[in-house]
């Protein structure tokens, strides 16, 4: 169920006090903080990772750095929930990332044959490189409302009525917002495609 914004506004004021207190190493703060948090940020993590094991790790891996970095969390910047949010997103990609260029090492003559290599190989990887890099300028050439409003529908999965009460805007706007932006990024990809097929 979707908080009203007065309780979103209670909820954020309550992280944030925990953050600054865990900012001066106040572990009872902490321990406070990951027992409101953890469910949605694990339920975050494994959205993205698909596997529970790796959700946990990564949930872990999150929690010690916002142990070590509280004292960087800026209100004016942005919601508490939305920040730690972003540290498990970016310790997702970075388990993905990970998977990626793990390897396994095999003993050819204990194995008597060599296995076949599904892994992507160095032009795939630069590819999907070059990707992420077009995916990131174009989300950057959108204006702030619609670069917020599609990342908190894609990395939160909220809707357009919950957007609206989070960002405290008209629900038409909100719409207009996504609608948008998706069609400027959309635009946006396309060309970069095609400049990539013409090289």
């Amino acid at each position: 169920m979707a908080l009203d914004p007065d309780q979103r506004q209670q909820r954020s004021a309550r992280l944030a006090h925990l953050l600054a207190r865990t900012a001066l190493s106040d572990q009872q703060a902490f321990a406070e903080l990951y027992r409101q948090t953890s469910p949605h940020l694990y339920a975050v993590a494994l959205r993205i990772l698909r596997e529970s094991g790796a959700a946990e790790e990564v949930l872990q891996e999150s929690f010690v750095n916002i142990w070590h970095h509280a004292g960087t969390y800026l209100t004016a910047k942005s919601q508490p929930l939305t920040w730690m949010t972003s540290i498990v997103r970016n310790r997702c990609l970075d388990q993905m990332r990970r998977r990626e260029v793990d390897t396994v090492t095999i003993d050819d003559e204990e194995q008597g044959m060599m296995l076949a290599d599904d892994r992507p190989g160095p032009m795939e990887m630069l590819l999907s490189s070059a990707d992420a890099l077009a995916v990131k300028s174009c989300v950057e050439r959108l204006e702030a409302g619609q670069k917020q409003a599609i990342a908190l529908a894609f990395y939160q999965g909220l809707s357009h009525s919950e957007l609206a009460s989070h960002l405290r805007q008209p629900l038409g706007t909100v719409k207009s917002w996504v609608r948008r932006g998706l069609e400027r990024l959309k635009a946006c990809l396309d060309g970069a495609g095609l400049q990539r097929q013409k090289r």
